[in-house]
């Protein structure tokens, strides 16, 4: 019986903790950073290149960093693919 609870415990434990790593989300999908990014609210139109650049300048230097580490995943990268393309023009 002790093994039994120990293993329902060890489960519980990992999915907890897996729900807690998944919570850590991307730089690009936080609207409150990316919105001055955007003209819309859906945040699907890019601003222009010199508005976009102080935008950017605006931002603290780990925030851009965090930023273009996004933009090198592929996976993230495709979603934003015009944002990131600016970003590292800006960046990187």
């Amino acid at each position: 019986m002790k093994m039994k609870v120990l293993c329902m415990s060890a489960v519980a434990l990992a999915m907890i903790g897996s729900a807690a790593m998944a919570g850590n989300t991307s730089a690009l999908d936080d609207p409150a950073k990316m919105s001055p990014f955007f003209t819309d609210a859906g945040m699907k139109t890019l601003r222009t290149e010199a508005d976009f650049k102080t935008a950017w300048m605006s931002m603290k230097p780990d925030e851009r960093a965090a930023v273009l580490k996004d933009c090198g995943d592929t996976t993230l990268n495709k979603s934003h693919a015009d944002f990131c393309a600016m970003a590292k023009k800006m960046g990187g």
